[in-house]
């Protein structure tokens, strides 16, 4: 049976309350949660490598830098001129480079932003004179 665009093969969706198997395989795992943790541990201990990756792993967060707040001249009437700013600062060393890739990175979805507004507004005025 083919569904029509759009149209969801199960539009009342999962029954409210309903838990999912991630859900249940937590609930079977907690009465024995501390005994499978020690287990893990004592084969880490006993030079199980698999393990001693999954203790860390579990035990030490996944270290994420965060690069702290910084104030740079963005200078350029385009928006060619600013990511050129950009580049000048990192090289200068006043920006560091994940934050200037994602600063030229917003810059270029703003890009594709004023590009659409500029295409659906030519596209209006197009349409307009043609009705017209």
């Amino acid at each position: 049976m083919a569904y029509k665009a759009g149209e969801s093969g199960n539009p009342a969706g999962r029954p409210k309350g309903r838990p999912d198997a991630r859900t249940r395989w937590r609930k079977a795992f907690e009465k024995d949660a501390d005994k499978l943790i020690k287990k893990a541990v004592k084969l880490a201990m006993d030079g199980d490598t698999q393990a001693l990756k999954i203790c860390i792993e579990r035990a030490i967060p996944a270290y994420r830098p965060a690069a702290e707040p910084v104030q740079f001249e963005l200078t350029g009437d385009t928006l060619t001129a600013k990511a050129e700013s950009i580049l000048a600062a990192v090289a200068a060393g006043q920006l560091d480079p994940q934050t200037g890739k994602g600063l030229i990175d917003a810059i270029g979805s703003l890009v594709k932003v004023t590009e659409i507004d500029d295409i659906t507004r030519r596209l209006a005025e197009l349409e307009g004179k043609t009705n017209a």
